[in-house]
């Protein structure tokens, strides 16, 4: 018996025409079956009168729905349709039963191993027509559904993989730690593949050495390129009409610079100061960003907690804005926190949210321990939090001055 084909395929989906395997050893019954479906241009069918070589030809064939004949000689049909489900290429694919007579055990016994359906032979060719079409449906919306998933996790894969590639790019531009006459450690954690989060410091000259930390909205690719766009500005100091020597103007300028309908309704806040070394004391402005917190006094015993936040704007929110520059004198020991606010702003299964002022208290409380820096803040908010996964990007840099 010849498969019937056509060119045209099936209505259900272009890529999965119907296929129909009938297995049955009657070369009558194959004939007969055929006629009925000659008509239908959408479905291709095959026939096979030997039951040994039924599971290989559906793998060949990959049929959407198989006709199975219960009784043939050689093959139990009860333990051809075992076989069926056993087999990982037709594990899934419909199976309507043809028996020659109604038999409740049996049809039971072939729902229990696996069939879909169950007809009487030879049933009536608009009913098994319909049967083809119902079941083949159904297994084409499932292979279509797994294609579709499949083809998601691929670019999900894809997709993890270029975000960790940019958080390498971003991980690797931030600033080195330094072990000289300044002092710095930084802790910095996404809460998402991509943050918003970016800093640097650096000197501009012998005396004058510059710190920021800022944030943009939002997380994801749009604001980790914005954020690196910024750093690399105050970086190469590529800034026409700025004097990065004060902190107010600097502002001013990137408020002029980032404006949000240019960068796509973006803004962000950014705390930036500049540290005199011979005049001893630190200018600083904040767009705004939480205050950067500076420990100062004669000796880690009594120094004192001040909070450098001159009121500021965010950035790229409003035009022609004027940011005020503060200004703060050193004591002998003097060590600077600037941060984003995904540090304190924490939620605490049970407790009250952590916010800014049990920070700054849990800063003054803990500075005099002699394990305290950047990770032990961090091991602590996680501790606190219940989790590593924070609701916003972790981005703390400690400044010995």
């Amino acid at each position: 018996m010849n498969e019937q084909t056509d060119e045209k395929l099936s209505p259900i989906g272009p890529e999965h025409p119907i296929v129909v395997l009938l297995v049955d050893d009657q070369a009558i019954v194959g004939e007969a079956v055929r006629r009925m479906l000659l008509g239908e241009k959408d479905i291709v069918f095959h026939f096979c009168s030997d039951p040994s070589k039924a599971i290989a030809l559906a793998n060949e064939l990959a049929p959407t729905v198989i006709l199975q004949d219960l009784v043939m000689p050689e093959v139990d049909g009860l333990t051809l349709v075992k076989f069926f489900r056993a087999n990982p290429k037709t594990k899934d694919i419909p199976l309507i039963v043809l028996s020659s007579k109604e038999e409740p055990k049996t049809k039971a016994e072939a729902f229990a191993l696996g069939a879909h359906d169950y007809l009487v032979k030879l049933p009536d060719k608009i009913e098994l027509i319909a049967r083809i079409r119902h079941h083949s449906a159904g297994y084409i919306n499932m292979i279509e559904r797994d294609e579709a998933f499949r083809a998601l996790r691929k670019s999900q894969q894809i997709l993890a993989a270029e975000l960790a590639e940019a958080a390498a790019y971003i991980a690797s531009i931030l600033p080195k730690k330094l072990d000289g006459e300044i002092k710095t450690d930084w802790k910095f954690v996404c809460s998402t593949s991509l943050g918003g989060d970016a800093f640097g410091y650096h000197w501009l000259d012998n005396n004058n050495f510059a710190m920021y930390l800022l944030d943009v909205c939002g997380h994801g690719v749009g604001a980790a390129l914005l954020s690196i766009s910024i750093m690399e500005v105050l970086r190469s100091r590529n800034l026409p009409n700025t004097d990065f020597h004060n902190p107010g103007n600097v502002l001013a300028r990137l408020n002029d610079e980032f404006k949000m309908e240019d960068h796509n309704q973006m803004n962000f806040t950014i705390w930036y100061g500049v540290y005199k070394k011979q005049e001893r004391k630190i200018l600083f402005s904040t767009g705004g960003h939480p205050p950067a917190l500076l420990l100062s006094g004669k000796s880690p015993a009594d120094a004192q907690i001040h909070q450098l936040s001159p009121v500021g704007m965010l950035i790229g929110a409003f035009p022609d804005i004027i940011y005020d520059t503060g200004e703060i004198a050193l004591g002998e020991y003097n060590k600077l926190f600037i941060l984003s606010d995904g540090v304190y702003e924490i939620t605490r299964p049970g407790l009250q949210d952590w916010n800014l002022d049990p920070f700054i208290h849990y800063i003054s409380e803990t500075v005099k321990s002699a394990d305290f820096h950047v990770e032990k803040i961090y091991a602590d908010v996680i501790e606190m939090h219940g989790s590593k996964n924070l609701e916003d990007d972790f981005s703390i840099i400690e400044i010995n001055l």
